[in-house]
C-alpha cells in the first residue's frame, strides 16, 4: 500500500491559511498567487482523502481533523527548518539568511545603531527583520517564522535559550513643571495611579512597569494607549498624563525637540533584560551567541 506523503510547500500553505484565515493574506504572505495557494491545499485534500477546511463565500473554517493536521504541520516545518539550520551552521557563521523578530520598543533605538555596523563588518549575512509584539514574536520564533528573538525580559517564553545583551534602566517621563522641582529620582509611591499611560497588552514593557512600581491598583487604573513609545511621549508633552520609558529610547533621542523630563524609577525591580533568544537546542545556537555579541557590541 502506497502512502501518501504532504510536501512541504502544502504543509505552509495550510499553516498560512489558519494563521490568517484569509485565503488572499495566506498567499501574500507565501508570495504565491491565491489560486496556487488553495490548489495545493486541495491537491494535499484530495491525495490524503479528506476534507481539512470548508470553504464559503464569506468564512474559511478549519474541520477538527484539519485543526489536527495544522498542529502537526508545525512541528513538521519546525522540524524542517532545524534540519536548514543544521546544514547552514556547519558553514560559515553569519552568512546567509537569518530571520530575526523585534519588539518596537526595542526596534528603532538599538537597530539604527547596530545595523550599518553589522552590515559592514558581516556583508554575507542576510538579515530579514520583523517589528512585532512579544506575545507575536514568540509565536513566529516557536512556529519556526523567526530563527531568533530580540526582546525584554522577563516574560514568558516558553523553551528558549538566552543570550543577555544589556540591562535597561526604566524612567518615569513627566511635563515639564510637573512637578516645578524634579527629583533626581521618582519612586513608585509618587506616580498617580490616574495619570498613568502605558502601551497595549502585547507589549512586554507595559508588564515590566507595573511589576516595577508594585502597586496592583495601577493596573485598573492605567491607560493602555496601544500605538507606541512615540506616541506616548507626545502625549506625556501636551500634559496629558505620565508614562515610562526605557533608557535605550532616552538615549537614541526620543525626548529631543519635547518638553518631557524623565527622571529614574526607584524600585528593586525597576529594568528590563534585553536578550537575544531562540529555540532551545538549535543548531545555529553557536552562530546567535556570537550575533549577541555583535549585537552588545553595537
Amino acid at each position: 500500500m502506497t502512502t501518501y506523503l504532504p510536501t512541504i510547500k502544502q504543509l505552509q500553505y495550510l499553516v498560512a491559511l489558519h494563521e490568517h484565515g484569509h485565503f488572499g493574506r495566506a498567499a501574500e504572505s507565501c508570495f504565491v498567487s491565491q489560486s496556487t495557494l488553495s490548489a495545493g491545499i486541495r491537491e494535499l485534500e484530495s491525495l490524503l482523502g479528506v476534507t481539512l477546511v470548508e470553504r464559503s463565500r464569506r468564512v474559511v473554517r478549519f474541520t477538527p481533523l484539519g485543526n489536527s493536521v495544522v498542529d502537526k504541520a508545525h512541528k513538521l516545518l519546525r522540524e524542517a527548518e532545524e534540519l536548514s539550520d543544521l546544514v547552514q551552521a556547519s558553514g560559515k557563521p553569519l552568512a546567509g539568511e537569518l530571520r530575526m523578530s523585534v519588539i518596537p520598543t526595542i526596534a528603532p533605538f538599538l537597530l539604527p545603531r547596530m545595523l550599518p555596523r553589522l552590515r559592514k563588518e558581516r556583508p554575507q549575512l542576510k538579515l530579514f527583520l520583523r517589528e512585532e509584539t512579544s506575545d507575536a514574536a514568540l509565536e513566529s520564533l516557536h512556529h519556526g517564522r523567526a530563527d531568533c528573538v530580540l526582546l525584554a525580559l522577563p516574560f514568558p517564553t516558553g523553551e528558549v535559550d538566552k543570550e543577555t545583551i544589556a540591562i535597561d534602566q526604566l524612567y518615569v517621563a513627566f511635563p515639564q513643571d510637573e512637578p516645578r522641582n524634579p527629583p533626581a529620582e521618582v519612586t513608585p509611591a509618587m506616580i498617580d495611579e490616574g495619570r498613568l499611560l502605558l502601551l497595549e497588552d502585547g507589549h512586554c514593557l507595559k508588564e515590566h512597569a507595573l511589576a516595577a512600581c508594585n502597586r496592583p491598583e495601577l493596573r485598573p487604573s492605567a491607560t493602555m494607549i496601544g500605538t507606541s513609545l512615540h506616541t506616548l511621549v507626545q502625549m506625556v508633552d501636551n500634559g496629558l498624563g505620565v508614562t515610562m520609558l526605557p533608557k535605550m529610547a532616552i538615549d537614541a533621542g526620543i525626548l529631543h525637540e519635547t518638553h518631557v523630563v524623565a527622571r529614574p524609577l526607584k524600585a528593586p525591580h525597576a529594568n528590563r533584560e534585553i536578550a537575544l533568544i531562540w529555540r532551545k537546542n538549535s543548531p545555529r545556537a553557536e552562530e546567535f551567541r556570537l550575533l549577541a555579541t555583535e549585537l552588545r557590541a553595537g
